[in-house]
């Protein structure tokens, strides 16, 4: 994920690098160990380790909501001042910030499926997209609209998208300086104890704002000037939330929570650790995200029509496929979702729609004029 950096040496974290290079790489184990004959294959010569993934592996999404409103803060109140501007324009740009690279995910995701389907019958493969259906991903509403999704995951895109909106109306909405941090913590809170405990919310911000507010409320607290006491706050509020139902998923949003803001407070954040392979993976960590799930269905599919059973072909098929995903993500990365690369893409789109608009306008005065002719 991106977000605009306050400085060139604030801009290198090697730690978020590395949570977030750890979180993709889980989420990826976590798709690998559920869909298809590679994943079934797998649990019988590793039923421990792919049990663990498939039944923990998801909770690196945790880790991602965290780093996001840890890194949401930083950008929109980074000292915990209300946001003065508008926050419609700096909505909308995330929107294009997460749709560019997402639709064309979703476009290499409807493409693998068509592949695989030829090759596989299984309930791992969607189903052929239809245009509302491929409508309602491209406005992030496929959750909201019980709408089958495309891909694998990709409903945390939806989410992310609504947590940034949300925390930008909240820091909006708090014109007193201080007051916008407390309106966050206030629907942390409320997320933790009430909204985070009800699964009918999980389509909405407001059931993942608790983490998402543990990380933003983590960035204030870590600031040595001002709102030291917040690490208590936060830490007291989540440990009382989790007395109260204890979820695992809460618990490590904490941790990860405290250990940014301790982090930041020692300087760790922008020395440790600092190990280039998980800077590069936490760069890409995105484009591995979006791109994973295509590549597994190919491999699945392969899997098939090439006949094999034995499990040892499907761990190496599956180690393989890894090297796929980080191999295509590095690509994808390159020429889609690297911010200069969603510029130009974004540039071409806003040219496009622009000489579409000037051809509406002008069908209606080359109708009169053909008519007058007639």
């Amino acid at each position: 994920m991106y977000y605009p950096p306050m400085s060139k040496n604030a801009n290198r974290m090697p730690l978020i690098d590395a949570l977030k290079a750890i979180a993709a790489l889980l989420v990826v184990l976590n798709h690998f160990s559920s869909y298809g004959p590679l994943a079934a294959a797998a649990r019988e010569v590793l039923p421990g380790l792919t049990g663990w993934f498939y039944d923990y592996g998801r909770m690196a999404v945790q880790v991602f909501l965290v780093v996001a409103g840890f890194l949401a803060a930083r950008a929109l109140s980074a000292n915990g001042e209300a946001l003065e501007v508008s926050p419609l324009p700096l909505i909308w740009k995330r929107y294009l910030r997460l749709v560019v690279p997402y639709l064309a995910a979703i476009g290499l995701a409807i493409a693998a499926a068509a592949i695989a389907d030829q090759w596989l019958d299984d309930d791992a493969i969607p189903a052929r997209a239809t245009f509302k259906q491929w409508l309602a991903h491209a406005f992030l509403l496929q959750g909201l609209l019980g709408v089958d999704s495309l891909s694998a995951g990709v409903w945390y895109i939806a989410i992310d998208f609504q947590l940034f909106a949300l925390m930008a109306i909240l820091l909006w909405s708090g014109r007193i300086r201080l007051l916008a941090p407390a309106l966050v913590l206030a629907v942390t809170t409320a997320s933790l104890f009430w909204f985070n405990r009800d699964t009918s919310w999980d389509n909405w911000a407001i059931y993942f704002f608790g983490s998402y507010g543990l990380g933003a409320a983590a960035w204030w607290a870590s600031d040595r000037r001002q709102l030291s006491a917040w690490l208590g706050v936060i830490a007291t509020v989540a440990i009382a939330a989790l007395v109260l139902d204890f979820r695992l998923r809460i618990a490590l949003a904490l941790i990860v929570a405290l250990t940014l803001g301790f982090s930041r407070r020692t300087g760790l954040l922008e020395q440790w650790p600092n190990f280039r392979p998980l800077a590069f993976l936490g760069q890409i960590s995105y484009s591995i995200f979006l791109v994973h799930f295509p590549v597994l269905l190919i491999a699945n599919g392969l899997y098939a029509k090439l006949e094999l059973s034995s499990p040892t072909s499907a761990i190496f098929a599956l180690i393989l496929a890894l090297t796929a995903s980080i191999a295509a993500a590095t690509l994808f990365y390159r020429w889609i979702e690297s911010p200069a690369a969603s510029q130009r893409i974004t540039g071409a789109l806003s040219w496009l729609f622009g000489k579409s608009l000037e051809l509406v306008r002008k069908v209606p005065v080359l109708a009169t004029r053909l008519a007058r002719r007639a």
